[in-house]
């Protein structure tokens, strides 16, 4: 009898540790993709069967390290985020650009933010911020979500990211109207997008609300992949009249950030001129 005793608790443990072994192996695969994975994908690739993963997932998505988008497919959730942002090369990320944000408040006098899209690509999460010392600024807490369409970080996140990833987060986007100046129509809002990859910045004057104006570019990873966006916001009055400096300083800093995390602008090539 203690024989099989011993064997049944073999078993629960060899269970157990199949169990924990097969969270990993999702998480593993899930993290390697924005789009996410639906349940048959997750399947083949895991060799495992639906039903046996079904229960798994399920937890995982209670929990919040998981979230199941419209359309099914499992992308990371808030929780799984959370830990990542507690790891040191993820705080290292907010801690190298610190410096560059700092003096871009210091050089234009408003509050300054670094964000970056949230794992479900539904809005923008502002991960650091350098605040105004201006008396009437601009101000939000880090951690705070924005709405993509509605503002100059959440658009040129948008802008730069590639073409199926941003046509997937634009069509299940709700185009919520903040103000009469919010864009609230598809075609309307890729033309934008399409004039901040040309421009390289996003300026939005009063779309999410009135009064308060915003100003991003883009920060690119090693790999060339956007990353996330240098922003400042600030009253629309002060800012409107200084919209082409503050571009440039902007664009600088994220240009800067964006070296700084290992990010190379391809020189342009050679005219015939310069050919020997």
């Amino acid at each position: 009898m203690s024989g099989g005793a011993v064997r049944e608790r073999h078993g629960v443990a060899g269970g157990a540790h199949r169990a924990a072994g097969r969270v990993v192996d999702i998480l593993e695969l899930v993290v390697r993709t924005h789009e996410g994975l639906p349940l048959r994908e997750l399947s083949a690739q895991l060799e495992a069967p639906k039903s046996s993963l079904l229960p798994l997932l399920r937890t995982l998505t209670a929990r919040g390290y998981l979230e199941q988008g419209a359309l099914g497919a499992y992308r990371l959730g808030p929780k799984a985020f959370e830990l990542g942002m507690a790891s040191p090369a993820h705080r290292a990320w907010p801690e190298i650009a610190r410096p560059a944000l700092r003096e871009l408040m210091r050089r234009t006098g408003e509050t300054v933010f670094l964000g970056s899209l949230r794992g479900d690509g539904t809005a923008v999460v502002f991960v650091d911020k350098v605040e105004s010392e201006q008396v009437i600024r601009y101000t939000a807490g880090v951690g705070d979500r924005r709405a993509l369409h509605a503002t100059s970080s959440g658009k040129v996140i948008l802008a730069f990211l590639p073409a199926p990833e941003r046509e997937r987060i634009l069509r299940a986007l709700p185009l919520k109207r903040y103000t009469d100046r919010t864009v609230t129509s598809l075609p309307a809002l890729r033309a934008a997008l399409a004039e901040v990859r040309q421009t390289g910045v996003c300026v939005n004057l009063d779309e999410l609300a009135v009064g308060a104006a915003g100003i991003a570019a883009p920060i690119f990873d090693r790999d060339g992949h956007v990353a996330g966006a240098c922003a400042i916001g600030g009253p629309t009055d002060r800012v409107r009249p200084r919209l082409k400096p503050l571009a440039a300083e902007v664009k600088a800093t994220a240009r800067a950030i964006s070296a700084l995390l290992g990010h190379r602008i391809a020189p342009p090539p050679a005219s015939r001129k310069d050919q020997p």
